[in-house]
């Protein structure tokens, strides 16, 4: 589902000088259907950057990352921008630490959105968008009412269901479960389960130690690919 090879990136400060320093090099990684690959390291190893840019939020400096796309092969460091959106439409999800909106639209709308995108019936996005926001323990009173209001664990339980409401074949998750309490970490645990039985290819970033060993079927360590 996703294959890198020999991934480089560098950081270039402009209003320092122009100082660069390389914060990948040489990253090479595959995922296979159904598989969890969590990104270790030390804070500062690049284990965000990388996430980014396999969600082409980053361009490298060297190397490629190919992405299955049904019956394609894509490389995301060569294509062009109609088709990163397209897959991040149907075929890539990324849950961050988060959770960027528009301003005063409701909860329940946004967790919906990515879903009517694909011109899924409204009815059965709510359906879906309801459960997940049940699922993670978001009160049916707030719904109505814009996340931008909410606390940060609350915030991080309507990012995840809107990230989790698309079955996307490939998730990249970024410390999904870092504000939340441990009976939300274990719903999180559970959708990541999930996802992974019906054939999704995870790479995700955890520090907390038990959700690691709940989902992961590898380490990667980002300082040995260096």
């Amino acid at each position: 589902m996703i294959s890198v090879q020999n991934v480089a990136k560098t950081f270039t400060l402009h209003n320092q000088g122009g100082t660069s320093f390389a914060v990948l090099e040489g990253i090479s990684l595959a995922v296979a259907a159904g598989e969890c690959v969590v990104l270790h390291g030390q804070s500062g190893a690049g284990k965000s950057t990388f996430l980014k840019a396999l969600y082409a939020n980053y361009s490298v400096d060297a190397g490629a990352i190919v992405l299955r796309d049904g019956e394609q092969q894509v490389d995301i460091t060569q294509a062009p921008p109609r088709r990163i959106i397209a897959l991040r439409q149907q075929t890539l999800g990324y849950v961050s630490q988060f959770l960027r909106v528009i301003p005063r639209v409701p909860t329940l709308e946004v967790v919906m959105q990515p879903l009517l995108d694909l011109g899924v019936a409204r009815e059965v996005c709510e359906a879906k968008a309801r459960e997940l926001l049940t699922r993670l323990n978001v009160p049916e009173r707030l719904w109505q009412l814009a996340p931008s209001t909410f606390s940060g664990g609350e915030q991080q339980r309507v990012n995840i269901a809107r990230g989790f409401i698309v079955d996307y074949p490939i998730l990249l998750l970024d410390e999904p479960t870092a504000s939340l309490d441990a009976k939300n970490r274990q719903v999180v645990v559970q959708l990541i389960n999930e996802a992974k039985r019906r054939g999704a290819a995870v790479v995700g970033i955890f520090h907390d130690e038990d959700v690691r060993e709940a989902v992961a079927d590898r380490l990667v360590d980002i300082r040995l690919s260096k």
